[in-house]
């Protein structure tokens, strides 16, 4: 395929002047390299683009024939882009123009050096674990979703507390009054699931985790299972309606006495990769760690 026909997606945040600026100077610079640009007619709107960027409508073949899924933006950006990604078995990049944006591989000065490895594919492309959900109501399936981060069952009033069961592989584990309980993949172990007290895990990890939100319980702690699990929350009879929320972006109401089931999921999404640099390094850098007085390992022998 020559460049003529490269195409990249591009997904942008578009809220922030800042932003706005640096998705622009990222489209001149993959134009000016040969690459072909599409971006949604929506977030196109607010951007000053020369002509030839090509603008679609919102569906499930917006990136057809695109090699890549480039994302510029925040943490909620790069999810969405996810869902783009996933839906086509594309790669993603993410550049990170918001806060912490672990899922982005770069940050907002590598713009120059992200054209330049886009331009000359010359990345790495990793597969991270989802999660499939189902909710069962009487039984019957009633709803299906997936999630790259975490399945979050919550509390939908703040007023009073939910109160569920849970079960890991058809055994039940406990029952408790609780604001919700996370169900995570390794790649949401530093999202929703870290915020509610759950462990860090590492990309490379198959595991699934489940997370205990303010529990009132003698036991409710985090749990890491097998990634062949089956990981299921049962809400009450009788108790208030919750909500399901899938990497916090698409949302269900869940009635009394509904199920949710979470399993590894059959699609995986697919990351574009720069670096190599251990996760270790990516989590200190991403939460600021503090590392002074660490000497390393003695190059004595034993």
């Amino acid at each position: 395929m020559s460049d003529e026909e490269r195409t990249v997606f591009l997904i942008a945040h578009t809220g922030r002047e800042a932003a706005l600026r640096s998705v622009e100077g990222l489209v001149h610079g993959l134009l000016k390299a040969g690459l072909r640009i599409r971006l949604l007619e929506a977030e196109a709107v607010d951007l000053d683009l020369p002509d030839g960027v090509e603008k679609v409508a919102e569906g499930p073949g917006a990136a057809d024939g695109c090699e890549l899924i480039l994302v510029a933006g925040g943490d909620g950006t790069l999810l969405r882009g996810a869902e783009l990604a996933r839906s086509h078995g594309l790669p993603m990049l993410g550049i990170n123009l918001g806060r912490v944006g672990f899922l982005a591989e770069a940050e907002r000065d590598d713009l120059a050096v992200v054209v330049e490895r886009v331009v000359d594919a010359d990345y790495e492309v990793e597969e991270r674990m989802t999660l499939d959900v189902i909710v069962r109501t009487n039984g019957d399936v009633v709803h299906q979703d997936w999630a790259l981060n975490e399945a979050s069952i919550e509390k939908a009033s703040r007023e009073r507390m939910l109160e569920v069961v849970t079960e890991v592989d058809g055994r039940p584990v406990s029952n408790f009054g609780c604001d919700g309980v996370v169900c995570a993949t390794p790649t949401g172990s530093t999202a929703y699931a870290f915020s509610g007290g759950g462990p860090v895990v590492w990309p490379e990890v198959e595991a699934l985790l489940m997370v205990p939100i303010s529990a009132h319980a003698l036991f409710a702690r985090p749990l890491v299972t097998s990634p062949d699990s089956v990981l299921a929350v049962e809400v009450q009879p009788k108790t208030p309606h919750g909500v399901l929320w899938c990497d916090g972006r698409r949302s269900v109401e869940l009635p009394a006495g509904a199920r949710v089931e979470v399993r590894r999921g059959q699609t995986p999404v697919r990351l574009a990769r720069l670096h190599r640099a251990p996760f270790t390094d990516r989590l200190v850098a991403k939460f600021a760690l503090p590392v002074t007085g660490w000497r390393g390992r003695s190059n004595k022998p034993c």
